[in-house]
C-alpha cells in the first residue's frame, strides 16, 4: 500500500511539473508572438522531456522555418551515427616517376586530399599550417629528392567542382563564414587582412596581408573609411576559383580588426606555400604548381603517385565537432555532408548528403523527410526549412547514444543554457539542452523568421521564454 501511495505522488507531482511548465511557457511564448517586433512573422517552440521523448509543449511545432546555425546540430549528430566519432581523414604526400641517384625527381610530387576540413587549421595542436609544411618538406628531403623535374600537383578532385551548396548568396560567399569546400582544403579556405583606415570618413583604406600572401589572385580595395562607431561593414566578392577579389564596404576609422575573407581556390594556395618552403630550402622545380583540377581543364593528364613519403592523420570526428558547433564554422558542415556520401559510396556532392541525412532519420525515428528539407549541412543558405518538433526529437535521440557526451560538450553556452545559436537575415533561432530547477531534463528548440528590428532585442525577448526551463 505505502509502495502504491509512493508511485502515485511521484505521478501526481510530474503531472503537476508538466503542467505548471507548459502554462508558464504557453504565456511566456504568447507574448512573445504578440510582440510588435514579431508582427510579421513566423515562429516555433517545440520543448521535449529529454529523458521520455513527451512533448511538453508545441507551438506551429510541425511549421518548416529556416533554422539558420541550428542546422549544424542534426549535421553533428548525423555525422556521428554515419561516420563514427572516431573517424579520421587522411592527407597523403607522394610522387609519381622515380629518384636519380642525384636527386632528381622524374615526376610530380602529389598532395591528395580526402576531404579533411582541419587541414592547416590553427584549431589543434596537429594541424596548424606551420607544422604541416615543414613535416612535408623534411618528408621530401628525407627521400632524397633535391629536384622536380615536374611540379607540385594538388590533388583536389574527390570533392568535385561544385564548392558551394545550393542556395548560398553572393554577399556571403567571399567572405571567410561562405568558404565552400575543397577535398583539399586549407586553412579552413580563408585568410585575413589587417586594415589601415583614412585620416577621415569617406577616405580610401589600405590593407596588408596578416600572413603570406593569395596567390594568383588579385584583390582590389574599393573599401572606405566609415565613421566612428561604425565598425566592420566590409565585404570580400569572389567566386571559387577567381582569380580576383573584390573588397566593398566601410571600415570604421576607429576599428582595430582584422578582416577574413575566403580563398577561391584552397588547393592551389597550399602548393604554392609548400613549393615556396621546399624552394627555400634548396628544393627546385622544373614547371609551376597545378592543382589537379587545373590539369583535368588543360586536358594534360598526370600519374597518381605512386610512392607515398608521408600520410597526415586528422583529429578524430568528436574534436572536428566540437568546433563546429562552438564556433559555428560552415565549411565543416559541408564537408560532413561529402563525407558521409563518400562514406556511402554515393557520387560526392551536397544533395546526396542532405538526401542521406534525411533518409537516416526517417528510418531511425520517422520524421519526414518534408520536416527536414535542408540544402546544405550547415544552415547558410536561406533555402532551408526545418520543424522544431524534428530538431528537438533529434537532440532527445541523441541522449541514448554513446558519443552523446562529445555532443553535448560541443553546444556553446547562451543565457546559463546549454544550445546552439543560428542567425541570417531576419532570422535567429536556439536549440539545446536544459535541466529544470525540479530536475528533468529538457531539449528544446525554437526558430524566429522575419523578426523586425533588432536583433539583439529579439534575442533578449526570447531568452525570457527559455527562462521559463530552467
Amino acid at each position: 500500500m505505502r509502495f502504491f501511495l509512493t508511485i502515485v505522488l511521484l505521478c501526481c507531482g510530474f503531472n503537476g511539473f508538466s503542467q505548471t511548465v507548459t502554462q508558464k511557457i504557453d504565456r511566456a511564448f504568447s507574448s512573445l508572438e504578440n510582440d510588435p517586433q514579431l508582427k510579421y512573422s513566423s515562429s516555433s517552440l517545440t520543448v521535449m522531456n529529454a529523458n521520455t521523448a513527451e512533448i511538453l509543449f508545441s507551438r506551429n511545432g510541425d511549421t518548416g522555418l529556416a533554422p539558420a546555425s541550428t542546422l549544424k546540430t542534426i549535421s553533428a549528430a548525423s555525422a556521428f551515427h554515419l561516420l563514427g566519432s572516431n573517424f579520421k581523414w587522411e592527407t597523403t604526400l607522394g610522387y609519381s616517376g622515380a629518384i636519380s641517384a642525384a636527386g632528381v625527381l622524374n615526376g610530380d610530387l602529389i598532395l591528395t586530399g580526402s576531404g579533411d576540413p582541419t587541414l592547416g587549421s590553427w584549431r589543434y595542436e596537429t594541424t596548424k599550417p606551420d607544422l604541416l609544411i615543414k613535416k612535408w618538406a623534411d618528408a621530401v628531403h628525407k627521400s632524397g629528392i633535391k629536384r622536380v623535374s615536374g611540379r607540385i600537383i594538388a590533388d583536389d578532385q574527390l570533392f568535385g567542382t561544385q564548392t558551394l551548396p545550393p542556395g548560398w548568396i553572393w554577399q556571403d560567399i567571399g567572405n571567410y563564414y561562405g568558404a565552400g569546400p575543397n577535398s583539399l582544403s586549407w586553412q579552413e579556405n580563408q585568410a585575413e587582412l589587417i586594415f589601415i583606415a583614412g585620416a577621415k570618413a569617406g577616405d580610401p583604406t589600405t590593407f596588408k596581408m596578416d600572413d603570406s600572401e593569395i596567390f594568383e589572385v588579385k584583390i582590389v580595395n574599393e573599401v572606405l573609411t566609415g565613421s566612428a562607431g561604425s565598425g566592420d561593414q566590409v565585404y570580400a566578392f569572389s567566386s571559387p576559383y577567381s582569380n580576383v577579389i573584390y573588397l566593398r564596404g566601410t571600415y570604421g576609422i576607429d576599428l582595430k580588426k582584422k578582416i577574413a575573407i575566403s580563398v577561391p581556390d584552397p588547393a592551389l594556395q597550399l602548393g604554392h606555400l609548400l613549393q615556396k618552403s621546399l624552394e627555400k630550402s634548396g628544393v627546385t622545380f622544373g614547371k609551376m604548381v597545378k592543382t589537379s583540377r587545373q590539369l583535368e581543364i588543360e586536358n594534360m593528364a598526370y600519374q597518381k603517385a605512386g610512392n607515398v613519403i608521408s600520410v597526415h592523420t586528422s583529429p578524430d570526428l568528436s574534436q572536428v565537432i566540437y568546433w563546429f558547433n562552438q564556433k559555428s564554422i560552415n565549411l565543416y558542415g559541408e564537408h560532413l555532408l561529402k563525407t558521409m556520401a563518400l562514406k556511402k559510396e554515393l557520387k560526392v556532392n551536397t544533395e546526396n548528403g542532405t538526401d542521406l541525412i534525411k533518409e537516416f532519420w526517417k528510418n531511425k525515428l520517422g520524421i519526414d523527410e518534408n520536416a527536414l528539407n535542408i540544402v546544405d549541412g550547415s544552415g547558410l543558405s536561406p533555402g532551408n526549412r526545418i520543424t522544431t518538433k524534428a530538431m528537438a526529437m533529434i537532440l532527445q535521440s541523441a541522449k541514448k547514444e554513446l558519443w552523446f557526451k562529445e555532443y553535448f560538450d560541443s553546444f556553446p553556452v547562451y543565457n546559463n543554457m546549454k544550445m546552439k545559436s543560428g542567425s541570417i537575415n531576419g532570422v535567429i533561432a536556439y536549440t539545446g539542452y536544459q535541466t529544470s530547477a525540479s530536475g528533468t531534463p529538457l531539449v528544446f528548440s525554437i526558430i524566429i523568421n522575419n523578426y523586425s528590428g533588432s536583433g539583439s532585442l529579439v534575442r533578449q525577448k526570447m531568452f525570457r521564454v527559455l527562462d521559463n526551463l530552467k
